[in-house]
């Protein structure tokens, strides 16, 4: 893309920031190649590494902070009501899609790049989302990927505009602040070993539930109807829905005495997941 292809150059970029404000970005140097590994430590041949399967105080001191890494509560009305324009956030996301497939980044990654996304935009920041949306990439390809490509790099999958390094790192910072600098939130891919374990039996193979599980909560991401609920939340729900009708019937039983959980809210989301296939 030629230079006259950016949307912002350095001086218009400069006025959305206070340079008082700014740190030391995210080091896109601290991830070289390593031995062809992609994302999450593996190679493109290499099975799915699942997250560890945490303990039951270890759930619930994660279920305690969850609410801390959403965004904020009015969000998905303002967009259900027009006053943010979905379009945008479509945009942005179909983009951010179209960069991981190209990249070969796993699920977590897209998970963390729109989850800064949407707490970013539920602060009301709507100027320069494409900027935002490449930021947010940047900065979850830096935690969870091995093979980190340089910024220009990353921006594949036909973008609208090319930004320069300086100015996506800028713009880093300016998210990295709005979200407090907390950006190892916890994913329904935290909690989905525990209830598939929770809700089947020993003999059950866990890996390919937990698998088709980890495909399902990243084709939940992209549309709204799942930003009302938290990530434990969702995670029971698709738990629930991988292990089938049979087994789903003693989810009672399964989730006895563990507050977190509440059987409503369960049906409720197994419904959306039937009506998003």
């Amino acid at each position: 893309m030629a230079e006259t292809d950016l949307l912002c150059n350095e001086e218009t970029i400069n006025l959305c920031f206070d340079d008082g404000d700014l740190f030391e970005p995210l080091d896109d140097q601290t991830h070289q190649s390593n031995g062809g590994k992609r994302g999450n430590g593996r190679s493109e041949s290499e099975p799915l590494i699942f997250l560890p399967c945490p303990s039951e105080d270890c759930v619930r001191w994660m279920v305690e902070r969850e609410s801390k890494h959403i965004p904020r509560n009015d969000y998905l009305m303002r967009l259900r009501n027009g006053e943010m324009d979905m379009s945008l956030r479509k945009e942005a996301l179909d983009w951010i899609f179209k960069a991981c497939a190209h990249h070969n980044f796993g699920e977590l990654c897209l998970y963390l790049a729109i989850n800064y996304l949407d707490r970013f935009l539920s602060e009301g920041k709507k100027w320069i989302i494409q900027l935002a949306a490449v930021a947010c990439l940047s900065m979850a390809a830096k935690i969870d990927e091995v093979n980190v490509p340089s910024i220009v790099e990353l921006q594949a999958g036909d973008p609208k505009f090319l930004f320069e390094g300086k100015n996506v790192k800028k713009m880093e910072i300016f998210v990295l602040s709005l979200l407090k600098w907390n950006i190892k939130p916890h994913t329904p891919f935290n909690f989905i070993e525990y209830f598939i374990r929770k809700m089947n039996d020993d003999e059950v193979q866990s890996g390919p539930l937990i698998a088709r599980s980890f495909q399902i909560i990243s084709s939940t991401i992209k549309g709204i109807d799942f930003l009302e609920f938290r990530p434990s939340e969702i995670a029971a729900a698709v738990a629930v829905y991988v292990s089938g009708e049979k087994r789903a019937m003693d989810i009672d039983k399964a989730l006895s005495g563990f507050f977190i959980v509440e059987k409503n809210v369960t049906e409720e989301l197994k419904a959306k997941m039937n009506a998003h296939k």
